[in-house]
């Protein structure tokens, strides 16, 4: 048996209940002109316990079919985004 395909890849979306959309990138020559080319391909991913936020960096593993798009499971986050903090001003002197 094969084992199964893992991917690290970045978190574009999780508005879904215990599911994110994740992107993963790789490099690819353009078939007619021979340059290196990212190409792109997203995939929705099982995450049990909505850890993963917008921005992280995650590893996905490949598993069963658990709905109509959903081949892949969250295996963890290997970097947090870190949120930009927000000062509120007073505008009252």
């Amino acid at each position: 048996m094969g084992r199964r395909k893992e991917f690290i890849g970045k978190v574009i979306a999780n508005k879904m209940q215990k599911t994110c959309i994740v992107r993963i990138e790789r490099l690819g020559k353009h078939p007619k002109y021979m340059r290196v080319v990212k190409k792109y391909v997203s995939f929705k991913v099982h995450d049990e316990k909505n850890t993963a936020q917008v921005g992280d960096l995650v590893k996905i593993e490949e598993t069963r079919p658990l709905s109509k798009d959903k081949r892949f499971r969250l295996l963890g986050v290997v970097k947090k985004v870190a949120l930009p903090q927000i000062e509120l001003k007073d505008d009252n002197p």
